[in-house]
């Protein structure tokens, strides 16, 4: 490699207009419809493995137990002013809006996160 081959090179580098180039994507194969027709009694196997795969999935219980505390009596101050915040945004639609509802979302949040927390600690032992 020369020297002029290490300045291009970095010339090259340092200039903004440079092309970055994806890989193509791999070429679907095209079934015939004669295959097609021999098929069906394989998919519908796998449609029994898909299903036993989603029912093999975990679910998180952090998410449960805050929608649960979110909608609990503890949180209801902070629920009431979201829904609140929600309608005026909402019903402002119209016009221009000026405000959005980030920082009530922020406390019901805050909110359902302490109060699931323990539970979660709980079920997680």
């Amino acid at each position: 490699m020369g020297f002029w081959d290490t300045i291009t090179d970095f010339v090259e580098a340092a200039t903004p207009w440079n092309t970055a180039e994806a890989e193509a994507p791999p070429p679907e194969e095209k079934e015939s419809t004669e295959e097609s027709n021999d098929e069906p009694e394989a998919d519908d196997g796998d449609e029994e493995e898909d299903e036993e795969e989603d029912e093999d999935e975990v679910v998180d219980p952090k998410e449960k137990l805050e929608e649960e505390c979110a909608n609990s009596k503890q949180c209801a101050p902070a629920k009431h002013h979201y829904d609140e915040c929600v309608e005026r945004v909402t019903g402002a639609a119209d016009g221009e809006a000026n405000e959005d509802c980030v920082e009530e979302f922020f406390h019901l949040v805050h909110c359902a996160t302490q109060c699931a927390a323990p539970k979660l600690w709980s079920q997680l032992k």
